[in-house]
């Protein structure tokens, strides 16, 4: 069977009270927190219903099936059940696929095989092997969690966390993460210590999971909207000495440059996809609509992607020097040619 992420607990908890979970659990997907919460989930049952023995293989596409299979075929020496975890990085390969149908159609209830894969696609999920899941054991696809989704799972997290977020802390968080569900839970982890429990509004957030770096590429990005060139180069120095990674300062220049863009159009940034943009971002953006009407978008977007290709390494020259020139120019000053 096909199982859905949003009901799994409720069916392992079920599988709990009955002393009856499936005998093969298949656990796919690309987001690690959550393929990594569902096997913590389905370990955690195991051990209520009497799986006390655990061994964990790592097979390769043409890894040596023979081990796996004559472990899975021998008797514990004190009776004990046990789960079986096999831990793929890629596909099964043939002989694994066949070695996968033998142990998937096995009998008996002394072994629990726990199958950990990355996402299945198309031709990965007509294999016989997971035919063979799908029919007889129990199949947990985990699906990504795009940008239109991700709002409404933090928020989710955070009630869960005894927090009652506002739409303007959520939106700040998403913005933060950007999509990173190992650090969005770090940060709601962070939150439950330093925030009582109750309303968590924006400035909260700002305050509590902050970084505590002196610079902040949020800042950065309002200092250019706004055109302030003495704060933007300042912070843009700091964040250089603090070791702050390129790519992210650059994605803070470029976010707000396709804001401005949008803006220009005629279309309203608080409606483009991703993230929302927090009511103090839209303000900041707002007052730069004069701006956005002069701004040599072109020449700023050449500037961009040859610094995003000097971070890349396919051009010389230090990434930093073009940041700053990028910098300087979205803020208004003369440009260097």
């Amino acid at each position: 069977m096909k199982l859905a992420l949003d009901n799994f607990g409720a069916h392992l908890k079920q599988a709990v009270q009955r002393r009856q979970l499936a005998a093969t659990y298949l656990v796919s997907g690309d987001e690690d927190l959550l393929v990594s919460e569902a096997c913590d989930a389905i370990r955690a049952a195991a051990r209520q219903t009497g799986y006390t023995d655990r061994e964990v293989h790592f097979p390769e596409r043409n890894a040596d099936w023979s081990d796996i299979l004559a472990s899975a075929g021998s008797l514990s020496l004190f009776g004990d059940r046990r789960v079986i975890e096999l831990r793929f990085s890629g596909k099964a390969g043939k002989e694994g696929g066949a070695a996968l149908q033998s142990l998937i159609a096995r009998e008996g209830d002394d072994i629990l095989l726990l199958l950990i894969t990355p996402r299945l696609d198309v031709a990965a999920q007509n294999t016989a092997w997971v035919k063979a899941v799908e029919a007889k054991a129990a199949w947990l696809p985990i699906w990504e969690v795009g940008p239109r989704q991700l709002e409404g799972w933090l928020s989710q997290r955070l009630r869960a966390a005894g927090l009652e977020p506002t739409a303007d802390a959520v939106t700040l968080l998403a913005a933060r993460v950007e999509g990173n569900l190992l650090a969005a839970q770090q940060e709601i982890e962070k939150l439950k210590l330093l925030v009582p429990a109750g309303r968590l509004d924006a400035a909260a957030v700002l305050t509590a999971v902050a970084s505590s770096a002196r610079y902040d590429v949020f800042a950065l990005g309002e200092a250019v909207v706004t055109g302030d060139a003495a704060r933007a180069l300042r912070i843009l120095a700091g964040l250089r000495g603090e070791g702050t990674e390129p790519t992210l300062v650059l994605w803070a220049i470029t976010r707000e440059l396709r804001n401005l863009w949008s803006m220009k159009q005629g279309d309203d940034p608080a409606r483009r996809p991703g993230p929302r943009l927090t009511s103090a971002q839209l303000a900041a953006l707002e007052r730069a609509r004069p701006r956005a009407a002069r701004l040599p978008f072109a020449r700023l977007s050449s500037r961009a992607l040859r610094a995003d290709r000097m971070i890349k390494g396919r051009l010389a020259g230090d990434p930093w020097d073009e940041l700053t020139l990028l910098c300087a120019e979205f803020c208004g000053l003369r440009p260097v040619r």
